[in-house]
């Protein structure tokens, strides 16, 4: 390992689910770090699927499908499609670049995004979101159980009609709460990335309150103000807001002063 590389030595707890770890656990390797794996939410597919697959029924009425993560993408595109391309009229809107780059990678181009924050108030300030654009039209929101009603909500009282479908749920993880715990009382652990204010609940319930205080003072990357806020509410002392996406999670983590910690 090159002790001149930013990370070197230090070993990053990575908390985003499974199947979107890879990229940042990669971008953390490269730079000397060692990425911990310890996903904080597992995602699974409804276990009703009827409301997905009449929304695919129907693909060609809606104005707009929103997309509010990769995780929505890869659960309901397949139904959606079953076969056909993505129809001209129907504009795909996702939340984030990498919602955008999960449409692209599946065919599905010209999606509309925002391009400086990736969440829903930044694509409530899209003027094809605003209220002459939308007015009258449907709009299908495509995302996890319990979801943040602010898009929705907002886009009716717009004047669109709204439908939201559920096309696959969130849970607390089942497993790695041992060897998690393990690497924290060892003090195995260098830093934090969270990219959920959900899957920081599912932290705060798992870990005792005995234990807290070793992880509380983890230095906390989070690329969101609202998950900044939330951390340093729960009792995180150092909480470091970054850039979004992966991107932003590594900068951060290479910017940080390591001595403090």
């Amino acid at each position: 390992m090159r002790a001149d590389l930013p990370l070197a030595g230090k070993t990053i707890v990575v908390t985003r689910p499974r199947a979107q770890a890879a990229e940042l656990g990669r971008g953390i390797a490269a730079l000397g770090g060692e990425p911990f794996y310890f996903p904080l939410l597992e995602i699974l597919p409804v276990a009703d699927a009827g409301p997905l697959q009449a929304a695919a029924a129907r693909l060609d009425a809606y104005a707009l499908v929103v997309f509010v993560s990769p995780n929505a993408v890869r659960h309901a595109l397949p139904s959606l499609l079953q076969g056909r391309d993505w129809p001209a009229a129907v504009r795909p809107v996702a939340v984030g670049p990498g919602t955008a780059g999960a449409l692209a990678a599946a065919g599905v181009r010209d999606c509309l995004c925002p391009v400086a924050r990736f969440d829903s108030e930044a694509l409530l300030q899209l003027p094809e979101l605003a209220a002459p654009a939308v007015a009258g039209r449907q709009v299908l929101i495509l995302r996890g159980n319990g979801g943040r009603e602010l898009l929705g909500d907002t886009l009716e009282a717009r004047g669109a009609r709204v439908e939201r479908v559920s096309c696959y749920q969130r849970r607390a993880p089942a497993t790695g709460w041992a060897a998690f715990r393990a690497a924290l009382a060892a003090g195995r652990c260098a830093a934090l990335t969270l990219s959920s204010s959900e899957a920081l609940g599912y932290l705060l319930a798992g870990v005792p309150a005995a234990e807290r205080e070793r992880l509380f003072a983890l230095p906390l990357f989070a690329p969101h103000a609202r998950i900044a806020e939330h951390a340093r509410a729960a009792g995180f002392v150092q909480v470091v807001l970054t850039a979004p996406a992966d991107a932003g999670l590594l900068a951060g983590l290479c910017a940080y002063n390591w001595s403090r910690s």
